[in-house]
């Protein structure tokens, strides 16, 4: 009975994380005083407007960052069915340090992107669930990790036919 135990456990722990939340934050939930009271006071913050709503912008770094984290930038006021809701998280970026993700871990945790793609020389992969991560130029070390809310992808354009070979 205790392997079986053991077994369900493992399993357990195996499950992948939701793509859209890192470090309990969750884009289009999260509010300011519950990233307040996770990581403290942000080392700047900047009010800015967007399409015409005053909006907030965290930035950790630092000691002020997690560990492993060089940046924490975590953006505030998100347009709801409900209005506008300045204190909810809308979008946040990880950059951390090297050798802190990988291919490896993300897809780990992650699962299999929704998309996969390149921007320059920078690999990225695309989850639906709302996460971007791209990776540095090795296609290992990842660079950077945006979360977002849910972002519903349009199915994959087929490439136009082929001319007949003569």
């Amino acid at each position: 009975m205790r392997w079986l135990g053991a077994v369900a456990l493992v399993l357990l722990l195996a499950t992948p994380a939701l793509a859209a939340e890192w470090g309990q934050i969750k884009p289009a939930a999260t509010t300011q005083p519950e990233v307040r009271k996770r990581y403290g006071a942000p080392s700047k913050e900047t009010v800015q407007k967007i399409e015409g709503y005053d909006s907030t912008q965290w930035l950790y770094e630092g000691p002020q960052a997690p560990a492993g984290i060089v940046k924490l930038i975590v953006d505030f006021g998100i347009l709801t069915s409900a209005g506008f809701q300045k204190d909810v998280v809308r979008t946040f970026r990880l950059e951390p340090k090297p050798e802190i993700f990988n291919r490896k871990l993300i897809l780990d945790g992650w699962g299999p992107p929704s998309r996969i793609g390149k921007e320059g020389d920078s690999e990225f992969f695309l989850y639906e669930e709302g996460l971007l991560v791209y990776f540095g130029k090795d296609t290992r070390e990842v660079t950077v990790m945006i979360f977002t809310p849910p972002q519903p992808l349009p199915p994959p354009t087929a490439a136009p036919p082929r001319p007949p070979q003569r």
